[in-house]
């Protein structure tokens, strides 16, 4: 048991364009700062929980409880701000088996009210997104308007003066 303790390694990763002596003792920094964050999480008897978007595993590992609703297949990407506005723990899932593939968004069984505001502000957004008129072929009605309008013929001359 003790060389187990004595023998753990830790393992970081710094991103950055040039490596200083600056850099890494900001990154130890951090690490340290991390651990103190998890040490007194533990003392006080309350675990870090992963938040927002998770795997299904640690959404289940949370025994709160889970429920599920399917989600079309257009735009997910547009549905992840607002969960995280509602502060909604929801893992995406893809259903292969059927075609075409079915999304399915899992959440916690107490989220059920902010899931439900979020899935209304979620298809409010997609009706408006509907609703408003494409860009392009506004564009290209504008191109069509100008191509059509009489255009100005300037003939430039240049004069000399004869001396």
């Amino acid at each position: 048991m003790q060389e187990e303790i004595e023998n753990r390694t830790v393992n970081l990763a710094i991103s950055t364009t040039r490596l200083s002596f600056r850099t890494l003792i900001s990154a130890g920094r951090a690490y340290m700062n991390h651990r103190y964050r998890v040490n007194a999480a533990r003392k006080n008897g309350k675990e870090e929980r992963p938040e927002g978007k998770q795997s299904i595993q640690e959404l289940i590992g949370q025994n709160q409880g889970v429920s599920s609703i399917p989600i079309a297949n257009t735009d997910i990407r547009d549905f992840e701000p607002i969960a995280r506005k509602y502060g909604i723990d929801y893992a995406i899932t893809k259903d292969k088996s059927v075609t075409p593939p079915k999304y399915l968004v899992f959440f916690k069984a107490r989220d059920a009210d902010a899931m439900t505001a979020a899935f209304d502000e979620y298809s409010n957004k997609k009706l408006r997104t509907q609703e408003r008129p494409s860009v392009l072929k506004e564009l290209q009605r504008l191109k069509i308007l100008v191509a059509a309008l009489p255009k100005k013929v300037r003939e430039k001359i240049q004069e000399r003066d004869g001396r």
